[in-house]
């Protein structure tokens, strides 16, 4: 889910020392806790490999199951892309001069290491990324702690820039929004986790104080010590904060939780994102090679390479550049998970549900409306450019399945 504030810097001189304070409390509770609500529920009633792509299915039919693992697949070349392209940027706290060559070649060597790991199987990569989850937010305690020990200033002010543009308010909600997402990714290895009903939802809703914390903390004591003037925030700059305020040693320290974080989340989302191809090809929506499964570790290995050369490719581009499209591209696919949530409780009723939003349909449909409304804002704050590519993006789902669709179904005739 999060491996700490790094890369949340860009949100400060776009929406404002304030008012990026006040989103990080309040993005948590009306764009991340409906979503977790919601997905617990899916995930205690049907706790199967897939997840959201097999809630939609039963939802509303193959069609909408694949435009929704194709999207979030698509979603994920950009979103995946992000953690080596903030590694690379958290390295030239050490790297200063690093040269676009030099970048590319670390961004592989990342890539192929981590990707390594994967081919492993879940317990290894998940054993790993709670490792590295710790190492990440030690260094992030440590730069709260020595920030507030300094003199401080009020650190909400001001509010929010003047003269301040659409793009720029699409940027700094895109920012928070992803770093509050992705409730909805680990389910889809929910077929390969022990008493998934329960362990999901132990962990979703054990981690969201955490992550506010993680980030409401350590960005509110950076600016309360008034190590860089807000406006001088941006990627990358945590580090450089850490050594304002607590020497040298805590400047790399914060570059290290940074890498490890990066590296943790590419791992962890490595994983979830490539069980989308593989479901899809499982169910014959897709070609039969991507679900090829390892005999000794049970991993679906041809569809992790081809997901790693994805995300090797995309992150090229920036983070600034992959984030606002990641945000627009992940809003379509929860709009139709949402309303496959509400959908099953009015057509499925009495599906038993070891857990459920409590409220009745009311709760439910309460749980689905607040998403929806950060969804519209960043898809129509996201500017025109990135509004295009994610139009463009989803235009390829109907054209996928109708492509991948009808040689499956021929492939599945000739068997037969």
């Amino acid at each position: 889910m999060s491996g700490g504030p790094y890369g949340i810097e860009d949100a400060v001189p776009t929406l404002g020392p304030g008012m990026t304070l006040v989103l990080l409390v309040l993005t948590p509770l009306f764009w991340s806790l409906p979503v977790a609500l919601a997905m617990a529920e899916l995930a205690s009633a049907m706790p199967d490999e897939g997840g959201y792509v097999t809630w939609t299915r039963q939802a509303f039919g193959p069609y909408w199951a694949f435009q929704v693992g194709w999207w979030s697949w698509i979603d994920s070349f950009v979103d995946v892309a992000v953690y080596p392209a903030l590694f690379v940027e958290y390295l030239r706290f050490w790297l200063p001069a690093m040269t676009s060559t030099e970048r590319w070649l670390l961004v592989v060597a990342f890539i192929v290491v981590l990707t390594g790991l994967n081919l492993l199987g879940v317990r290894p990569t998940g054993q790993a990324a709670l490792a590295l989850a710790v190492a990440s937010l030690l260094p992030v305690a440590a730069l709260t702690v020595f920030a507030l020990l300094g003199s401080l200033t009020t650190p909400w002010v001001p509010l929010s820039p003047s003269g301040q543009g659409l793009e720029a308010l699409g940027l700094g909600l895109a920012v928070l929004m992803w770093n509050y997402s992705g409730w909805d990714t680990p389910s889809t290895v929910l077929g390969e986790t022990r008493a998934p009903e329960r362990a999901f939802r132990s962990a979703i809703f054990l981690t969201l104080p955490v992550l506010t914390a993680a980030y409401l903390l350590p960005v509110g004591a950076a600016l309360a010590s008034g190590a860089l003037e807000w406006s001088q925030w941006t990627t990358g700059a945590l580090p450089a904060i850490g050594r304002s305020v607590g020497g040298e040693w805590l400047g790399h320290a914060v570059t290290a939780g940074a890498v490890l974080g990066t590296a943790g989340l590419f791992m962890s989302l490595l994983l979830t994102n490539s069980r989308l191809p593989y479901v899809l090809a499982r169910d014959r929506a897709m070609p039969a090679w991507l679900g090829v499964v390892d005999q000794r570790f049970g991993t679906p290995w041809t569809a992790v390479v081809v997901s790693a050369a994805f995300y090797a490719a995309f992150a090229a581009f920036s983070f600034k550049e992959l984030v606002v499209l990641d945000v627009w591209l992940y809003s379509l696919s929860l709009v139709v998970e949402l309303a496959a949530f509400v959908r099953l409780r009015v057509t499925a009723p009495d599906m038993p549900r070891p857990w459920r939003v409590p409220g009745g349909f009311a709760g439910a449909l309460g749980v689905a409306v607040f998403p929806l409304l950060f969804c519209v804002g960043a898809m129509a704050t996201a500017g025109r450019l990135n509004t295009i590519a994610g139009v463009g993006a989803a235009l390829t789902g109907p054209l996928a399945y109708r492509l991948l669709g009808r040689r499956a179904r021929l492939a599945g005739e000739g068997r037969a």
